[in-house]
Parts: structure tokens; sequence; C-alpha cells
């Protein structure tokens, strides 16, 4: 039992696209509850929704009905700048593509963030991706570009791009789905740290059973639906 209020709430949640003349509905009136400093995994087959719900809790897209609470706003109702806003200050989001700059070295690609939220000085926000490539690792990859990086590397990159801004949620889509399992494992260890020691909220979609495990609490989307 908790009396903490949930950092993320979804209620009665549709999300419908119309491509043609059918429309297809990704979430048919989903309701969930996640508590601050939770651990948790999102399963389900592929076209369950499971993307769409991790887009809507990130900001990144709107509910066609029903109400989307992060830290008891209700992000449904904002418009594109005030959303922007959240993701910057709230919301670190890791990708399977890694989505990290191929032009930029590793250094680069962390400090990104950090210029269009914080008004910190350059030197300031070396130190501060200094000290996240040195979390995951990568304290001798600083000036590496991508092209100059294996696959868990660049992950781990876009990891520590996730926390520039130090959010209270790190979403992450299918973060091991291009990686060998040992480097899978490393990764998931990554995420272990932070929801263990940097008390994070951490919400990730998977189809691996093992990345699964990982989870307090395991999800299940079917249909567009919580079960």
């Amino acid at each position: 039992m908790t009396d903490k209020r949930p950092i993320i709430e979804l209620q009665e949640v549709w999300k419908t696209y119309a491509p043609g003349k059918i429309p297809v509905h990704a979430l048919r009136g989903a309701n969930l509850s996640i508590y601050p400093g939770k651990f948790v995994t999102i399963v389900g087959p592929s076209g369950s929704g499971k993307s769409t719900l991790l887009h809507l809790v990130g900001c990144l897209d709107l509910p066609t009905s029903g109400s989307i609470f992060l830290d008891s706003q209700d992000i449904s109702k904002m418009t594109e700048n005030e959303l922007a806003q959240i993701r910057g200050k709230k919301i670190g989001f890791i990708f399977q593509q890694f989505n990290i700059l191929q032009n930029l070295t590793a250094i680069e690609n962390v400090t990104l963030p950090m210029a269009f939220i914080n008004h910190m000085s350059v030197e300031k926000r070396n130190e501060r991706a200094i000290e996240l490539l040195t979390l995951v690792g990568l304290e001798k990859r600083i000036n590496h570009r991508p092209t100059e990086m294996s696959g868990g590397e660049q992950q781990r990159v876009a990891i520590a791009r996730a926390l520039a801004n130090d959010p209270d949620v790190i979403l992450a889509d299918e973060p091991t789905g291009n990686l060998d399992s040992v480097t899978g494992e490393k990764i998931m260890g990554i995420f272990q740290h932070l929801h263990e020691k940097e008390k994070k909220t951490i919400i990730i979609i998977t189809h691996d059973h093992e990345v699964a495990a990982y989870g307090q609490m395991i999800v299940k989307i079917k249909d567009g639906q919580v079960v």
C-alpha cells in the first residue's frame, strides 16, 4: 500500500487512427496507474497498442478521448508547446533504433537536450554529460561518433542522453531489440541501476520474456486494452 499518487494514470484512453475509410482503434478504453519509482514492463503481440500507449505517455501524441495524467497534470489537454516542455523536463525516451545523431560525438549527443531546457553553461553541460557517460560505462568513448561504436555502445549513449535533464520517468521502446543477448543484459543492468539507485520510474516495452521479467509490474496489452 502506498500513499503516493500515481505518477502516470490513464483513464478510459482511446486512440483512433483513420488512415482510410475504416478507423483503426489502437487503444480502446485503456486504464492504467503507475506509481513513482516503479519498474514496469509492457508486453503484448504486435499491433496490440503498446507503442501507441508509450507515445501517449511520452507526450509524443494526444489521445482521441480519455485522460492521461503525468504528475497529476492532464497532458491530454495540452498544446504542443506545453507537451514539448514536459517532454524535455520530465521524460527520457529511449528507442530501439538508438536515434542518436550520427554526425555528433557521444558527449555532443548527450549535451544536446540540455541546450533546449536548462540554462547551464557549456562547461556545466559537458561536466554533466561526462558524468552520465561514465555512469553507463563510456568514459573512454566520449569523443567517439556513433559510426565508431558498437550497437550496445550507441544504446548506452542514448540512455545517457535520455538522462541529461534528470527526468522522473524513463520510457524505452524495445531497447534491447537490436542487440545480442549479452549486450542486452548489460543494458538491462543499467536500467536496474537507474531504478534501484537513482529511483527512476521506468517503463519498457518488450517482446522479450527475459526483459519483461525485470519488471516489478508486468502490464499486458491485448487488442488495445490493458488486461
